[in-house]
């Protein structure tokens, strides 16, 4: 079919569709979105329509008030159009939305790691919308042609869904080049020289003179698990979690931030003492933070907020995932705790549908304790404590995993187990609980501060609003560490990491350190909304949002830098494979698959 005069549809999108069946890539796909040119009006039929409806006879071409064009007059309201990149089915790369532009200039850049079989290439031309997105038209891209890699980079007739031709004749100018994987995988983990090692372009870099502790289980008591011989005749000591977290409370002076996606305050986290514990020890967990806020400490709580527990009034439910945050967040009300729900609230910039979901569905998932600890000389440090373990009911266990004995002692009131629905512990099974965590100490911490600092005043804002408090906006519990000289934080220069390194760089013991996450901008205050600038702190940027995804960047690097083994322990690698028709868009298991 020729719908642009002369140059035919079929020739740069069809013709190698089906020549021999799925072409396996297995690299990266250099993606350049550059611009499209006479888009059709997907606004003016469905605006036009509206204002009929709620203007009475009223029917008159929309245009944006106040918007004007060079002459002077309104602006006529037009698509807002963004670009979708779909390989089999998984989207792998979306634009940003440019309002009200029939020629929109995006010029956006991806590079996007792909494990797929795949017979095209496709970019989807889409409509933003509140309700939803209406697709425009299609491009595509047969593998065949970037296979070898070379850069296919040219302008390519967009054609509507059915395969019919569209009016005024739109085109999209993009650049495709595949680069093919390596065939020596750890050259993936080298930044070139062979010793900046780390995994580049994400939002935190990598690290140095950093320490780490490793914990499995939230107590592990003296001698029951064998003695690991490390390199030298060095004897790995094994760690107690909950034991260190309450002791790190305890001697905190300054400050005690809890992220958590489920916390209780009745948990007592300390029940098999190995050490003395100094004064408030046995408390509660509640009481504890309680304590310390009294001591004069700034203790700040971002808990998530499950949207189908409530406590209000004559409704009150205690929520399909049972993490007590109402209950929490009673307990800490009439006092000088900063306790805060946090709801998973989608970005305003989503459709309505989207919001629903992702504030439905979605939950906030992290775990970490912040403190300040001592540190050289008489100055103060942060020290940050993340993994897997949430500080509520359940949790407390061993690797013995005991499920039938202690029942009315260690594990008293503490009785987990959502398969038997009992009223008491003394019945027991228990359900046991394997997890890890670990302390980091050095410049990493301080990058973990800083995600806290981020939610936290995402949160502080939603909270504020919903509760039109205008004038508590700007009230922020955190405290200035800029104005506290004896608490060390790294400097805005270059080498600012040195100022809070705990170890030198050539001591064995010294850890260099990457943190990793997975967020976007609709949980997190303090991305640019610039893309350009949002893409120079690594972020990726899709559609309306800003992601850090550096998560799903170190999975696929450090299995595609893998030579020998890939051991993979995570309570939710789930895999959302792209051959699962319920979610495509994790690359990770099929990477595994290819390697295996």
């Amino acid at each position: 079919m020729d719908c642009h005069g002369g140059i035919s549809q079929s020739s740069p999108n069809r013709e190698y569709e089906g020549l021999n069946g799925p072409v396996f890539l297995h690299g990266d796909l250099d993606l350049l979105i550059i611009e499209a040119k006479s888009l059709p009006n997907l606004d003016l039929s469905s605006e036009t329509i509206r204002k009929c409806i709620t203007m009475g006879n009223m029917c008159h071409p929309p245009f944006i008030k106040g918007l004007k064009t060079h002459s002077g007059k309104d602006k006529m309201i037009t698509s807002d159009p963004y670009v979708s990149v779909c390989i089999a089915g998984a989207t792998i790369a979306q634009t940003r939305v440019i309002a009200n532009c029939e020629n929109p200039l995006w010029d956006e850049q991806f590079i996007v790691p792909v494990a797929h079989p795949a017979q095209k290439l496709e970019f989807l031309v889409k409509d933003n919308d509140i309700l939803g997105a209406e697709l425009i038209g299609v491009v595509e891209i047969p593998v065949q042609k970037i296979i070898a890699g070379n850069t296919v980079n040219d302008w390519f007739p967009i054609i509507g869904q059915y395969g019919n031709c569209l009016k005024p004749y739109p085109e999209l100018h993009i650049s495709v080049q595949y680069r093919q994987i390596g065939v020596n995988r750890s050259e993936s983990i080298s930044s070139g020289d062979g010793k900046a090692l780390g995994v580049p372009k994400t939002y935190f870099p990598l690290r140095k003179g950093g320490s780490v502790t490793l914990y499995q289980d939230a107590h592990l008591p003296d001698g029951m698990l064998p003695e690991i011989t490390l390199e030298g005749g060095k004897v790995f000591q094994h760690n107690k979690c909950w034991e260190d977290i309450c002791h790190a409370i305890l001697e905190a002076h300054h400050l005690i931030y809890i992220i958590g996606w489920s916390v209780y305050h009745p948990v007592r986290l300390v029940r098999e003492a190995t050490k003395p514990l100094p004064s408030g020890g046995e408390l509660s967990l509640g009481e504890l933070l309680k304590y310390k806020s009294q001591e004069g400490l700034r203790v700040v709580m971002l808990i998530w907020d499950d949207r189908t527990s409530h406590d209000k009034f004559l409704l009150k439910t205690d929520g399909v995932m049972q993490t007590h945050d109402e209950e929490t967040k009673k307990f800490f009300k009439h006092s000088t705790v900063h306790c805060v729900l946090s709801p998973r609230y989608a970005s305003n910039k989503l459709s309505i549908f989207k919001q629903q979901v992702v504030g439905t569905l979605f939950t906030h998932h992290q775990k970490c304790v912040l403190v300040d600890s001592l540190g050289s000389g008489n100055n103060r440090k942060i020290t940050a404590f993340i993994g897997g373990l949430d500080l509520c009911d359940g949790r407390y266990d061993t690797p013995e995993h005991r499920l039938f004995r202690d029942l009315d002692t260690v594990f008293h009131n503490d009785f987990h187990n959502p398969t038997f629905q009992l009223h008491s512990n003394s019945c027991a099974p228990r359900q046991p609980w394997h997890d890890l965590h670990c302390k980091i100490e050095g410049p990493a911490a301080y990058d973990i501060l800083t995600n806290f600092e981020q939610r936290w005043r995402k949160a502080k804002k939603w909270r504020d609003f919903r509760l039109k408090k205008v004038t508590n906006w700007h009230d922020d519990a955190l405290l200035r560490l800029d104005r506290i000289s004896w608490i060390v934080k790294p400097s805005p220069s270059s080498n600012g990491d040195k100022s809070v390194h705990v170890t030198d760089e050539n001591d064995p013991e010294s850890w260099n350190v990457q943190i990793f996450r997975s967020i976007d901008s609709g949980s997190v205050k303090g991305f640019p909304k610039d893309v350009d600038k949002a893409k120079a702190q690594n972020l990726f940027c899709g559609k309306n949002l800003k992601v850090d995804q550096s998560i799903h960047t170190a999975y696929v690097r450090a299995i595609r830098s893998a030579e020998h083994f890939v051991y993979i322990e995570n309570q939710y690698f789930l895999g959302s494979s792209y051959h699962w028709p319920s979610y495509k868009n994790n690359a990770d298991p099929e990477d595994i698959i290819v390697y295996l």
